[in-house]
């Protein structure tokens, strides 16, 4: 720009009193101007990332890995718009993408938090090594970071400048590669490279916030839910602050969409017109139908015989009867379960009736009735016999339901 400035100077004094007018010596100089401009607006954010050698080994090595993982999914590349979610006690950072505003933000990937320090609840101080809870955004791209590569969040925000410690809240807090933390977030190399691309592809897009909003659970983990409440029980206030970011975490799951989130005098996060997430109840438990199932009286049954019941045509044919008696079974099986073992009780009577059915080994009290059901039907039995008596003998047979 001062190599420009500098020639349309020399050339207004070679030409000073001859027949270059000032309009046209003005006019060169916007000319001039143009051009300049010209050629700096022409040089991409992207292409600046290209010229540092670590985002632009990244790029070298990733881009085009991305793009088919993009394309797989059926989203084009590169997105415009970023949204990346962490769950603190859950190790988690979700990437979430879109290409126009009014659309919903769909899922890219998944990343495993390598590290983390401090406990939940939301940094308020220098040397507390918590990780921010909040709503916050990338406020830089650190091609050079010690860390690999790193995307720097702005905390303190809006809120923490109210509720953190006045004098030092603490700062540089990022999420960066090399899987160590002092309070920040850490990944693998291999996905901060990813995540850098993505964020540097939507900054050059035109995003210039790119939202981080930083959960200490994920609200819809059971396990993690226990975990909050029994650190909050005897805390009001940290339950109140997690509660109040749970309302963010439920809009986005019912819209895919951000709200507008600003803060109060107070410090604390305020929103309009929040989705309430769809509570679905639960269905309605039929009656159980009471199976009444075969059941005699039996005063002995032999602990040790000469001659153990034979089913009819021995112990090949029972498998074979048993086997059939699983395969029927197979529908009945919960979604997504293709097999189970079960164990069954019983007792062969003095007449030989199979009777007193009892599952030690069941999957569920539909299945398990069904099942008894089916074996009281099979034939009768050659009893088992002691010393030429004929006696009850329990039995105890393992098969698949498959």
């Amino acid at each position: 720009m001062l190599f420009y400035l500098h020639l349309v100077g020399e050339l207004a004094c070679r030409y000073h009193n001859e027949t270059l007018s000032m309009k046209n010596l003005i006019l060169v100089f916007l000319l001039f101007t143009s051009f300049v401009l010209s050629a700096q607006t022409s040089i991409s954010f992207i292409d600046v990332q290209r010229t540092f050698p670590r985002p632009g080994e990244a790029l070298t090595r990733r881009e085009d890995t991305l793009q088919k993982q993009f394309k797989k999914k059926g989203f084009d590349w590169p997105a415009k718009y970023l949204y990346i979610r962490s769950f603190k006690y859950d190790g988690q950072l979700e990437v979430w993408v879109k290409n126009e505003r009014k659309d919903q933000f769909s899922l890219f990937k998944t990343y495993k938090v390598c590290a983390l320090a401090g406990s939940l609840g939301p940094k308020r101080m220098q040397g507390d090594y918590q990780v921010p809870e909040g709503f916050y955004y990338i406020n830089e791209l650190n091609p050079r970071s010690n860390y690999h590569l790193s995307l720097g969040l702005n905390y303190p925000n809006a809120s923490d400048r109210v509720l953190s410690d006045s004098a030092n809240p603490g700062g540089d807090i990022y999420i960066h590669g090399s899987c160590v933390t002092v309070g920040c977030i850490p990944i693998k190399d291999d996905q901060i490279e990813e995540l850098y691309i993505l964020a540097a592809h939507a900054k050059n897009a035109g995003q210039d916030f790119i939202p981080v909003h930083i959960f200490p659970i994920r609200y819809n983990n059971k396990k993690s839910v226990d975990y909050l409440a029994q650190l909050t029980k005897n805390d009001a206030s940290l339950k109140a602050f997690a509660n109040n970011l749970e309302g963010v975490y439920d809009h986005f799951e019912v819209t895919r969409q951000l709200p507008v989130i600003m803060t109060n005098r107070s410090g604390d996060y305020v929103f309009a017109n929040l989705s309430k997430k769809v509570v679905v109840p639960a269905p309605e438990k039929k009656p159980k139908k009471i199976v009444e199932h075969r059941v005699r009286k039996i005063d002995h049954v032999a602990d040790v015989v000469t001659a153990w019941p034979q089913f009819p045509g021995g112990g090949a044919q029972f498998l074979k009867y048993l086997a059939t008696i699983g395969k029927g079974l197979v529908p009945s099986l919960p979604n997504g379960v293709k097999k189970a073992y079960v164990q069954v009780e019983f007792i062969i009577d003095t007449d030989g009736t199979p009777t007193n059915f009892k599952m030690i080994k069941g999957v569920d009290e539909d299945i398990d009735d069904e099942l008894i059901t089916l074996l009281e039907n099979m034939p009768t039995w050659q009893p088992a016999v002691l010393q030429d008596k004929v006696v009850a003998k329990k039995m105890r047979q393992s098969f698949a339901i498959e």
